[in-house]
């Protein structure tokens, strides 16, 4: 057999192959990865703002997915077209993000800035995000969708006098504002992941470097956790004096916050030992990596079964208070944590 003999039966059996791998028309077979798009892209072909963008991936309504070898995640196709198949397209997409300050809320609503700020203090309306004014000062921001969902729900807090138990917790000094934001964020993390590690992190995030090295003693741990914690897929803040802030508002700051937050990332660090061991030096690889997800779609994990914090306070909900961390606060739990409570000696 000639060279070129060679050469022609290697080609023909090339294309044979080639044809196999085709489905009808020619077109590639669905072994191929999906397409992907960046996300200023995205937000285009979206007909939104790359802010609004943003803010939807945040709350789960647009889901992501890691680009391959790191990087900035990158938004399917499929995705895209899903979203434009939905009803009341783009206008209803940019509704759901819109946000407001207290000014533009309290139109809304129509009440006085003043009684918004108030009900926001109280922990009746929770932030979504904010940001630095000109003055450093931090500027909260609010969802329009849920400010119309809390005036539907309870319309006597927006006239008349202010309940009695909000007035005296406004009075000691109280501002929900901070704590909501801290706990919507760290559920909206937690749903974005069901690596044990990764949810422990999360938990982990909201504690000061005491008070994590209170619940978690292992130094290579509270290493690991640093590693594999999640973090915001899009909106991070830019300025030093915003990650400052940003930084300064993730702690939690009240002793019964705290204790809630501790109580959870034991709960969560009981199942990530459970699942796998944290990687210790000289390992060699074995410990399982923080498996990517594609992120907003956000199905709920089998988790462990934290105290659930209330999402507001008494004052704003009639509700009472639940026992001090409910079920979950055995003594066990409370001296593993630590913990000796307000007015110990």
């Amino acid at each position: 057999m000639t060279v070129k003999e060679v050469l022609r039966a290697h080609s023909a059996a090339h294309e044979d192959a080639s044809a196999e791998t085709k489905g009808e028309g020619g077109h590639a077979s669905s072994v191929a990865p999906a397409a992907t798009v960046a996300a200023g892209r995205a937000s285009q072909e979206l007909g939104v703002r790359r802010a609004e963008f943003e803010l939807a991936v945040h709350l789960g309504l647009i889901a992501v997915t890691g680009a391959p070898g790191g990087g900035r995640p990158r938004v399917h196709e499929d995705e895209i077209a899903r979203l434009r198949e939905q009803p009341g397209f783009p206008d209803a997409l940019v509704e759901r993000v819109r946000t407001v300050g207290t000014a533009q809320g309290a139109a809304l609503l129509d009440i006085a800035p003043a009684r918004f700020t108030r009900l926001a203090r109280a922990g009746c309306v929770s932030p979504v995000t904010f940001y630095l004014n000109r003055y450093r000062a931090v500027v909260w921001l609010y969802l329009a969708d849920e400010l119309a969902a809390f005036a539907a729900r309870e319309p006597e807090l927006l006239a008349g006098r202010t309940p009695s138990g909000m007035r005296t917790m406004l009075e000691s000094g109280a501002d929900w504002r901070a704590r909501n934001w801290r706990s919507q964020r760290i559920d909206r993390l937690l749903d974005r992941t069901t690596d044990p590690w990764a949810r422990t992190a999360v938990q982990a995030s909201a504690l000061d470097p005491v008070q994590l090295a209170e619940v978690v003693d292992d130094p290579y741990e509270r290493a690991y956790l640093v590693r594999v914690r999640p973090e915001p897929v899009f909106g991070r803040p830019g300025s030093m004096a915003a990650r400052e802030a940003m930084a300064e508002l993730m702690l939690a700051d009240d002793p019964d916050e705290i204790l809630w937050r501790r109580v959870n990332l034991t709960l969560e660090l009981d199942s990530a030992r459970e699942d796998r061991p944290a990687p210790r030096p000289g390992d060699d690889g074995g410990a399982r990596a923080t498996p990517p997800a594609r992120t907003g779609a956000r199905p709920r994990a089998v988790r462990p079964a934290p105290a659930a914090e209330p999402a507001a306070p008494p004052a704003c909900t009639g509700a009472s208070r639940p026992a001090a961390v409910g079920r979950t606060t055995r003594k066990g739990l409370l001296a593993r944590l630590g913990w000796r409570g307000r007015g110990a000696g």
